[in-house]
């Protein structure tokens, strides 16, 4: 871990677990949100993620852009959305990880 004398964020360089787990330390008891690139996906790979957020807007995009590039084709499945705030343009959506293992 580097911290930058003129920034407020450190560099973790031991992986997205170890970024992530610094993040969590540093927030305490409050959310860490992860959020662009593939950063969101190698959590969910690790099993790091509780829930996923995603504003759905009324938008198709050619060819595409993947939620979470990178992950392998294996499903990870949602549960039921425990929010759902419909608003002009967007409908925001967040869903629990269901984790295999939890019962």
């Amino acid at each position: 871990m580097r911290t930058h004398r003129d920034a407020p964020f450190e560099f973790v360089t031991d992986g997205v677990a170890a970024a992530l787990a610094r993040a969590q330390e540093i927030a305490g008891p409050r959310t860490v949100a992860v959020t662009a690139g593939t950063i969101p996906a190698q959590c969910l790979q690790l099993g790091l993620l509780d829930v996923v957020a995603i504003d759905l807007v009324p938008v198709v995009m050619g060819g595409g852009r993947p939620f979470f590039p990178g992950l392998p084709l294996e499903d990870v499945p949602l549960g039921d959305p425990d929010v759902c705030v419909p608003s002009a343009r967007v409908t925001h959506l967040r869903m629990p990880v269901v984790r295999p293992d939890a019962n």
